[in-house]
């Protein structure tokens, strides 16, 4: 029964590693600390916009909001958190917020806002001294960051559907565009003005294209789909947005 679970990593420490004392503080601090730099450094070194020390100081303050509820709760004979409680909700906002939008209308910082996420609640754990979820679940973040984005960007560039990126050297050139998208087997759900390059000379689009054709499906990937469009001689630039 869960009430009766008593952590196995805090067991193999000791006795003092389970309960509320300075050195079991110290111990529950660093590992906050000390894994959350592993995954604020792996997300720093593919240059994200929360690195390093972002990481480190979410883990920290939910490790040290759920220390504090702890000693509150002994203190005043309280039997529900009151400051892990709020730390999640302001790492959730923090993470909302680190949501950014670049001018070609992609989405950043989904992965960074999840994991910054996912990092305050590790370190509630580390603060709790729920040694065994700590470093289980810092495990799955870091297996899911490092090696899970290359089997989605293949499952992505296998979809039948995809956004792309459009600069067109003259808005006359559109036409062209959309009959060479039908000639070679796809189809355009939907295309976008993008007004933030207004006065720049060109007419950029968000176009999203669907693959129709069968052969297109079974050996073309996306990439190969838009290195062939990048050869027209009016586009000016292309990509997809992912």
């Amino acid at each position: 029964m869960l009430e009766n679970f008593v952590d196995p990593i805090g067991s193999l420490c000791g006795t003092w590693a389970l309960e509320l004392t300075v050195p079991s503080i110290f111990l529950r601090l660093g590992l906050a600390v000390a894994l959350a730099a592993v995954v604020g450094c792996e997300r720093a070194n593919k240059r994200h916009s929360a690195g390093l020390r972002t990481f480190i100081l979410v883990s920290l303050a939910s490790a040290c909001a759920m220390l504090m509820d702890l000693y509150l709760m002994r203190l005043t004979k309280l039997e529900i958190p009151v400051l892990s409680a709020a730390a999640v909700i302001s790492e959730a906002m923090l993470s909302g917020n680190s949501v950014l939008f670049n001018a070609r209308n992609q989405i950043k910082g989904l992965t960074t806002s999840a994991g910054l996420w996912t990092c305050g609640i590790l370190g509630l754990a580390s603060g709790a001294g729920f040694y065994t979820l700590t470093i289980t679940a810092f495990v799955f973040l870091l297996f899911i960051l490092t090696y899970l984005p290359t089997v989605e960007i293949w499952l992505t560039n296998r979809s039948n559907h995809f956004e792309i990126h459009l600069e067109l050297k003259d808005r006359c050139n559109l036409q062209d565009f959309v009959t060479t998208i039908r000639r070679l087997g796809m189809s355009i759900d939907d295309i976008e003005s993008n007004s933030a390059y207004l006065g720049s000379g060109l007419s950029v689009y968000t176009v999203m294209i669907s693959v129709s054709s069968q052969e297109l499906k079974k050996y073309k990937s996306h990439s190969q789909i838009i290195e062939a469009l990048s050869t027209l001689d009016y586009i000016y630039h292309i990509e997809e947005l992912r």
